[in-house]
């Protein structure tokens, strides 16, 4: 197995070179036409002059946004841990929260009286219609 691993490793960089190639735009190409570019990869791949050619001169290297690497960003940007019961801007996220929950279980329980006061009526309607059919069938038997 390890004597395929040279062979793996050089296909694997000339795979890389040419797709690497074929995916950057034409301005960030330097030297040569971009198509001599792949066609160099291609030719000197197995004796990986062509994909180390690209990688070292044929592409514009362009440093990270701002200037500066993620490792420096973070390096001079530490932060504490807080613990949220600590944190202002979570505490002050839970207020929120919690009035939002207040007013929709006001919203609820004014709902529920107002579901229960309409079943009420309607069993007071129910109650007075069944008494009126009462005296009704009463009257009609007399």
């Amino acid at each position: 197995m390890l004597r395929y691993l040279p062979f793996l490793l050089v296909l694997a960089l000339w795979i890389f070179a040419f797709i690497d190639c074929l995916n950057t735009p034409e301005e960030q190409v330097r030297g040569l036409p971009k198509v001599v570019w792949v066609i160099i990869i291609l030719l000197f791949g197995e004796v990986l002059v062509g994909p180390v050619a690209w990688l070292v001169a044929g592409k514009v290297r362009q440093g990270a946004p701002g200037g500066s690497t993620p490792s420096e960003w973070h390096r001079n940007h530490r932060t504490e841990f807080v613990a949220p019961d600590d944190n202002p801007e979570f505490l002050k996220s839970l207020k929120e929260e919690n009035k939002k929950d207040e007013a929709l279980l006001k919203d609820w329980e004014a709902d529920l009286r107002r579901r229960e006061e309409e079943l009420r009526r309607r069993e007071r309607g129910n109650e007075g219609d069944k008494e009126n059919k009462g005296n009704r069938e009463s009257g009609d038997k007399e």
